[in-house]
């Protein structure tokens, strides 16, 4: 399935990448986010993928979310963004991704990430191991299995480039003896995962489809992503405190789960 995952992502970036250089307009849809036409022809050849590898297992999509699509889901369902960092997007910062991700019961287990921009393609299975490949058209690279790094001195921070509370902020100023980098989009997790991170805190509201691939590369890779209270961030949740399906709490993203106890943020955020 991971190998259909990764063509589908492919396939949405190189159109994206398309529409990048072309010019485009963006649109503001009923939440206030932004939407532009890459978002929405990734997001169908995405599906397209889908319908044929895996017919039979429902998958949860932004576009199709915002337009009232909703399937009945289970214990296995597949959750897409095809084009999260929209706003580095429309900035034409680069900062943007294809993300696809499998879900089994409430758990992320399979996920892809491809940057168009920077042609670099990252996918895990938690259990069996992480990746990094570099990429040109359709072609894969030498793919080069990857670690998270265990906790050292000074931490390395990723922010949100794009969203960034006074809540985020007031974490960041807890943190002794760290750096901060602003980043965008799910290419946070993917830092982390490949040792060049250490932790990314998020208090400003995401979607699952935002976190989920990024999720199971970086749980892959070594590290965790958890909620106020120690637990997992977990999946399918159709009743939220915000009020709408699919919305996550806020959670911190670790390379090492050593830098929860160290800095006490079980809980009290």
């Amino acid at each position: 399935m991971i190998e259909g995952f990764k063509l589908a992502a492919l396939e949405a970036g190189q159109r994206i990448l398309g529409i990048y250089e072309e010019g485009f307009q963006s649109e503001t849809k009923g939440d206030g986010s932004p939407v532009t036409i890459a978002d929405q022809q990734a997001e169908e050849i995405i599906l397209n993928h889908l319908s044929t590898l895996c017919p039979d297992v429902p998958v949860i999509a932004e576009e199709a979310m915002a337009a009232g699509i909703m399937p009945e889901i289970g214990s296995r369902f597949i959750l897409v963004d095809p084009l999260d960092g929209t706003r580095e997007f429309i900035s034409r910062n680069g900062e943007f991704t294809v993300n696809i991700a499998l879900i089994e019961n409430g758990m992320p287990t399979k996920g892809v990430i491809f940057a168009p921009v920077t042609g670099e393609l990252f996918w895990g299975h938690v259990g069996q191991g992480a990746y990094r490949a570099e990429v040109k058209g359709l072609e894969l690279g030498e793919a080069v299995e990857m670690s998270c790094s265990a906790f050292a001195e000074e931490l390395r921070v990723l922010a949100s480039r794009s969203h960034r509370s006074e809540r985020t902020n007031a974490l960041l100023e807890k943190l002794e003896n760290s750096s901060i980098v602003a980043a965008g989009s799910s290419l946070k997790f993917c830092r982390l995962a490949e040792g060049k991170a250490d932790f990314y805190p998020r208090m400003e509201p995401t979607m699952e489809w935002d976190t989920a691939a990024g999720q199971a590369i970086l749980c892959a890779a070594g590290g965790a992503v958890i909620v106020e209270g120690g637990a997992p961030l977990a999946y399918g949740k159709l009743k939220t405190l915000q009020g709408k399906p699919f919305a996550n709490p806020c959670f911190l993203a670790v390379a090492d789960e050593k830098i929860i106890s160290h800095y006490g943020l079980r809980s009290g955020w």
